[in-house]
């Protein structure tokens, strides 16, 4: 099941974030292999991470929401909110 994880950090946290970055990288590489994108939300400013957004293939919603429980920044409380969510792809048609 195709779902998208919408993550949004919370005010004054870009220190946390940073923190567990490279934490988060390497879990993502180990542990979510299906991936169809996923990278940072970003500010007005074009450059200033605000949340995270994830695009991935899992066997279903329940094991996508528990794996995004499993993100480092998860764990160490970056999220403000989090929207995981079944998703499908209208464009580009494949």
């Amino acid at each position: 099941m195709l779902t998208a994880w919408l993550c949004f950090d919370k005010p004054g946290s870009l220190e946390l974030r940073m923190k567990t970055r490279d934490e988060h990288l390497a879990w993502l590489e180990k542990n979510v292999t299906t991936f169809k994108f996923a990278g940072p939300i970003l500010g007005d400013d074009g450059t200033t991470p605000q949340g995270s957004m994830i695009i991935a293939d899992f066997e279903s919603l329940a094991h996508s929401r528990e794996m995004q429980k499993q993100d480092p920044y998860h764990k160490a409380g970056l999220f403000e909110r989090v929207l995981v969510q079944p998703t499908k792809q209208v464009f580009p048609k494949i």
